[in-house]
């Protein structure tokens, strides 16, 4: 696809012109269009391919129709020779005090790089449902430290695997993204944006809730880390799922399945024999080699579903 050399990979000659005459396999293209975001001299490659084509004269005679209405950018050669596929700064161009026509800095891009990673990680890390998985840890921990309830860990096992779950939701989608419709078409998005984002939320929730647990008194509960496999499981079984009905009923689906087979012995149990008959039902659940064992393999069985759904993201229902 590309020719290697002591900077690292570029296009070849070969590979502009497929994708100038639109012959070149989508996730190429994609590929292509992600490293012109970061090599000028690619993206020259590339613009000069397009403008040999038939389409090169229309987008010539459109680029000369844009420099001859805008004179500013017009005026200044730097800005006047932009290749035809170089990415566009949307900021705008205003002159300051002994630098004309400077562009100024986003103030996003202000920002130490962790906090823009964390920022752009996901709404679900930067909204509300960080402030509820950090409610749920304290709960746990007053109610089993201070209120002295023996089955506190239990309690926090049966709820620990839906929050991802609850995470991967309200991460990605139309509705959790005002610009879900343009970063979905981006080459980093789709799928690979859902992935990033869900390793945010597991980066969040996994240690923090695990921590929880070991603090909690154990009382003959599972260990702290039996939730871990099922957590993962059933955020890969819901990102799979989604690919068929969306992030949001997969989630119910997913979140809810995990739920009803929890709690499903407690419903007319003598009101002091629920902690009890909750603790045997998460032990049964998540304790033992069996059961991580089939976790395990609801794990492995989730990516590869998810791996043979990926095209699926490309187009997934908007809701």
């Amino acid at each position: 696809m590309t020719k290697h050399d002591a900077s690292g990979w570029h296009v070849t000659d070969t590979l502009a012109a497929r994708y100038a005459d639109d012959t070149l396999p989508e996730p190429d293209a994609w590929s292509l269009e992600k490293h012109l975001e970061h090599c000028a001299g690619c993206a020259v490659r590339v613009s000069g391919a397009v403008r040999a084509t038939a389409a090169g004269a229309v987008l010539g005679d459109v680029r000369a129709a844009v420099l001859a209405a805008n004179p500013v950018t017009a005026a200044h050669p730097a800005l006047g020779t932009t290749p035809v596929t170089a990415p566009v700064r949307e900021t705008p161009v205003r002159e300051t005090p002994g630098h004309p026509l400077r562009t100024p800095r986003p103030r996003f891009s202000r920002l130490p790089r962790l906090a823009r990673l964390l920022w752009a990680a996901g709404p679900a890390v930067r909204g509300a449902w960080l402030p509820a998985v950090l409610g749920v840890a304290a709960g746990a921990m007053l109610l089993g430290l201070v209120g002295g309830f023996a089955q506190a860990r239990v309690v926090l096992l049966a709820i620990a695997p839906v929050l991802p779950v609850a995470g991967v939701a309200l991460s990605y989608g139309p509705h959790a993204d005002p610009l879900y419709e343009i970063t979905a078409a981006t080459p980093g998005g789709g799928l690979r944006l859902a992935l990033t984002r869900t390793t945010a939320v597991l980066a969040v929730s996994l240690p923090l809730l695990t921590l929880t647990g070991l603090l909690l008194p154990a009382s003959g509960a599972p260990a702290a880390a039996a939730w871990l496999l099922p957590g993962l499981a059933l955020s890969l079984a819901t990102l799979a799922l989604a690919s068929f009905t969306g992030c949001r009923t997969a989630a119910g689906i997913t979140a809810g399945g995990w739920l009803c087979a929890v709690l499903a012995p407690l419903p007319g149990a003598p009101e002091a024999e629920v902690a009890d008959r909750l603790a045997e039902q998460v032990s049964r659940c998540l304790d033992g080699a069996a059961a991580q064992g089939a976790w395990a393999a609801a794990t492995v069985l989730g990516a590869a579903l998810l791996a043979a759904r990926r095209p699926a993201y490309d187009r997934l229902p908007r809701r």
